[in-house]
Formats: C-alpha cells, structure tokens, sequence
C-alpha cells in the first residue's frame, strides 16, 4: 500500500510541477500620452496610506532595477534618496493622495528646484502585496532505524497582486494605471525528504509590470480612457 502511495504522490507533484502552474492578468488605462526625453528620469514610490502597510521594499527594488535594464532603461531616481532629499512632502503622513494636490506641492520653490535639478518627470505610486490565498494538505515525519523519513503534501495558493499609478509632474496629471495580478500554486511533496516546488508569483508579476511600464511610459499606444 505505501508503495502505491509514494508513486501516488510522486506522480501528482510531477504533474503538478510539469504544468505552469500560475495564471496572470496584466491592464492598463491610459489618461494622457506620456514619453520620456533625454534626462528625465522617473521614482518609485510605495503607497501606504490606504491600509498602513506599505508596499514591501524587495518589490519596489526589483522594478526599479528591470525599469532601468537594457539600452532603453529609464534612469529610476532611488527612492530611499529621494524621500530624504524632499523630506517632509513625500512621507505617509504628508504626500499627496491626489494630482490635485501636486500644484501646492510645486509651488515650494525648493522642491520646484529640486524636481527640476533631478530632471524627475514621473512619480510611479506602487500599491499591492503578495499573500497567501489558500492552502492545505500535511507532512508527517518519523524516525527510524538511525533516519528520518517524511511523507505527505503541502500545498497554497499564493497571490501577487500590484498596481502602478503614473503622475505627470510635468502635466500635473495622472497618465494612467498599469497593474498585474499573478497567482500561482506552491507545493511541497515529501517521499523520505521534503521538496520544495514554489511558484514565483511576485518575481512573475514584477518582471510582467515592469515590461507593461515600459511600454507604457515609452508611449501611447492605446485608445485613451477618460481620467
């Protein structure tokens, strides 16, 4: 019986680690056309407001460094150094939840200068977070004869789900927003030894929001949506 069981349950992690098991959704709306000139550059700025909790920072970094990959990366300001350099405007408690707000914000002569100096033509508000949806299963373990031995199946569901928000310091205006939403399923099969077979929804939906934000940002080439 436990023969049958090990094929059992090796024949279902290969199935399952066979099979691309992730599903994605990338969209975008556009505001206004956008373009990026010799020496403008862009930020990225995690948005945490609305529950506290800001965007996780590994995330922010790996967009940051595919956004300026390659002959037609951007120049991505570093957002730790520009949260210092326009310190207070850009902190939780004091940035801007709305392009509304971005005329008072410029009107600061120092921060106009400041802008310009860096030659910073787009902040990209970044919310979102990857969790775990689901899951299930169970790995029980025992020794014996001087060894130990593992059997069962752990499984969960995680969730990697981000959003770009695109603000023209320029035009005043928000551009439009990119997002990407990625699920995929982790297993951990254990026949004698656990094995680990993670599905990697956030590094999946950085790179996708990264190549979505590039065309983006490169131009407009889509129908504009009203703002």
């Amino acid at each position: 019986m436990q023969i049958h069981a090990v094929r059992a349950l090796t024949a279902v992690a290969t199935g399952v680690l066979a099979s691309a098991c992730m599903t994605s959704r990338i969209e975008q709306e556009r505001h206004a056309a956008t373009g990026v000139a010799d020496g403008e550059s862009l930020v990225i700025l995690a948005r945490s407001y609305h529950t506290g909790n800001s965007t996780e920072e590994d995330f922010v970094d790996c967009l940051a460094k595919n956004l300026s990959r390659g002959r037609a990366g951007f120049h991505v300001y570093d957002d730790d150094q520009f949260l210092d350099d326009f310190y207070p405007w850009f902190e939780p408690r004091t940035e801007p939840v709305s392009t509304a707000q971005l005329p008072d914000i410029l009107q600061t002569a120092a921060v106009s200068t400041a802008l310009a100096e860096a030659g910073i033509r787009y902040i990209v508000w970044l919310e979102g977070a990857t969790d775990i949806l689901d899951g299930g299963g169970g790995i029980s373990c025992a020794v014996g004869a001087g060894a130990i031995g593992c059997f069962g199946l752990t499984w969960y569901e995680n969730g990697a789900s981000y959003e770009a928000s695109v603000w023209d310091l320029k035009a005043l205006r928000s551009a439009g927003q990119v997002s990407a939403d990625i699920s995929g399923m982790s297993m951990i099969p254990a026949v004698v030894v656990p094995v680990p077979l993670i599905a990697p929804t956030q590094t999946t939906a950085c790179k996708r929001l990264a190549n979505q934000l590039t065309v983006f940002l490169n131009g407009p080439s889509a129908t504009l949506a009203s703002p």
